[in-house]
């Protein structure tokens, strides 16, 4: 048997022990796997809140926590009176509720979110294309879905929908690559004012600042114009906030990982110790025949990084396996993102732990004097 082949099949001789090191070393690349794919799912849909054409101003009542959900409403007719602000090119007035598909039998059916905004002001929300056709405002029987949400409720263009007891057509699918925006649908402004008793009232108001115009002035500027009343939130101002909250999975991360070295070294130094100390023999009839210490070492290293690279590859493919099967449970459009990044630093951390675990029983073993090995039962 050649050398290489020797160092790929010495860690799997005692198939339990290291069935065990592999699972204990797996679970950590697993947890580390799974939460970077969720941070960068985050983060792939937060750019999407600075999509070209796109509002980047939200303005909401003062103390809404600047997302217009759950904070109160405003008078529709202060979208109107933003336009005589400085900076301000466009604006829109959006109402948004949570509702109840009713009959609706997948996953996904409740509690998803239903806005209402002018059909021409829809670009306001990134919505620059429908596959199909936008609705008519005035209209009271029709809407756009999201793809994630036509998805969930196994809906296309044509069917019909049961929202506040009333029948609603789907004239269109959008994709935003937002994945909660995807995850609802749109429909006339008028629509869902009446069929919720908000007549005049919106959630917030999305604001398109002039192409001249600096977002963050125009910000101010409405907030100073609007003192107590009123709170205007930029776009990157929401995706600050948002990768703020994503350090801390970055940092819950960062922990596991070193956490994962450390007990995976451990566990590693133990199942190569064991190794060494049952192939003291062997270990002697090589040094015996001619084999170099820095040869025996290379050895026993090279098996233990093996054995700590095959739970990286379980590891990775659990995550990535259990993230996709409670995708479904979820029901929210979330993607999230295998990079290579994250595929990288599962395979440097094992390769870490391999080195850190086989060094000292790599090291004991090439001193072993030939002689005592041989006498060694």
């Amino acid at each position: 048997m050649s050398f290489t082949g020797l160092i790929l099949k010495n860690p799997f001789r005692n198939r339990t022990r290291a069935a065990l090191a592999i699972v204990g070393i797996a679970i950590g690349i697993a947890t580390i796997v799974v939460l970077g794919m969720v941070t960068g799912g985050l983060q792939t849909a937060t750019t999407s809140t600075l999509k070209s054409g796109a509002a980047e101003i939200t303005v909401t009542p003062v103390g809404s926590g600047g997302f217009g959900s759950g904070g109160g409403t405003l008078n529709e007719s202060l979208a109107t009176d933003l336009l005589n602000i400085n900076g301000v090119a466009n604006t829109a007035g959006i109402l948004s509720v949570n509702a109840n598909v009713t009959g609706a039998s997948s996953t996904g059916a409740e509690g998803f979110s239903v806005l209402g905004i002018d059909s021409d002001k829809l670009i306001l929300e990134g919505i620059d294309s429908v596959n199909g056709t936008i609705y008519t405002n005035g209209s009271s029987n029709q809407l756009i879905l999201g793809q994630t949400a036509a998805k969930n409720l196994n809906k296309t263009v044509g069917s019909t929908i049961t929202i506040f007891g009333s029948n609603f057509t789907v004239t269109g699918i959008y994709q935003t690559g937002n994945f909660m925006t995807d995850g609802g649908a749109f429909m006339s402004l008028d629509t869902l004012q009446n069929l919720t008793s908000n007549e005049g009232k919106v959630s917030d108001i999305a604001v398109k600042a002039a192409d001249n115009a600096n977002v963050t002035t125009v910000s101010q500027s409405i907030q100073n114009a609007y003192p107590n009343q009123l709170t205007a939130t930029t776009a990157a101002d929401q995706a600050s906030r948002i990768n703020q909250s994503l350090g801390f999975i970055n940092e819950a991360s960062t922990a596991i990982s070193l956490l994962a070295i450390v007990i995976g070294g451990i566990g590693i130094i133990n199942v190569m110790i064991m190794s060494v100390f049952e192939r003291t023999r062997e270990i002697g009839v090589l040094k015996a025949v001619g084999w170099r210490s820095s040869r025996i070492l290379t050895m026993i290293l090279g098996e233990s990084i093996i054995l700590t690279l095959t739970a990286a590859v379980v590891g990775i493919v659990v995550g990535v396996a259990g993230v996709y099967a409670l995708l479904p449970l979820i029901g929210s459009g979330f993607q999230p993102v295998l990079s290579a990044g994250i595929l990288l630093r599962a395979l440097g951390i094992a390769f870490l732990v391999g080195v850190i675990g086989g060094l000292y029983p790599a090291y004991r073993a090439s001193r072993l004097p030939p002689t005592e090995a041989l006498r060694y039962e």
